[in-house]
């Protein structure tokens, strides 16, 4: 497994691809590095659509995002922000404060315990039992 797998990894994987779009996956810098596109038009801020996260040799990440247009005779990149010496478990907040692109829909609102949930359900079935019978 190289470094990219493991900054995929830690961004999320495949959920992170399909819900920020991110496409053109590859490793730059002989693998030390994953670089990828966003889709244009997907509300991304201040018109980010490339992002390049490098492991950097203190073992923190550098992630720039950018913009890149077409220009004359080739393409023209444009750096919007550049943060060094962040951590895995930062990755995804970083990416997510700067692009305005959720990395995973989280809990959807649930509290995510087990109990809470066996409590909505059994509440639910009281009242559909509650509702059929107040119609007989």
């Amino acid at each position: 497994m190289s470094v990219a797998d493991d900054i995929l990894a830690q961004l999320g994987g495949n959920r992170f691809r399909v819900m920020t779009g991110a496409k053109n996956l590859f490793p730059a810098d002989n693998g030390n590095a994953l670089v990828f596109q966003l889709p244009r038009g997907a509300g991304v801020k201040d018109g980010i659509n490339v992002v390049r996260i490098s492991l950097d040799p203190s073992d923190t990440y550098t992630v720039r995002f950018s913009k890149q247009a077409t220009a004359r005779g080739g393409y023209k990149m444009a750096t919007i922000r550049e943060i060094s010496g962040v951590y895995a478990d930062q990755l995804r907040d970083i990416f997510e404060s700067v692009t305005g692109l959720a990395t995973s829909l989280g809990t959807m609102g649930r509290s995510g315990r087990s109990g809470d949930l066996r409590r909505v359900a059994s509440r639910r079935r009281a009242s559909r039992a509650s509702r059929r019978g107040s119609r007989r």
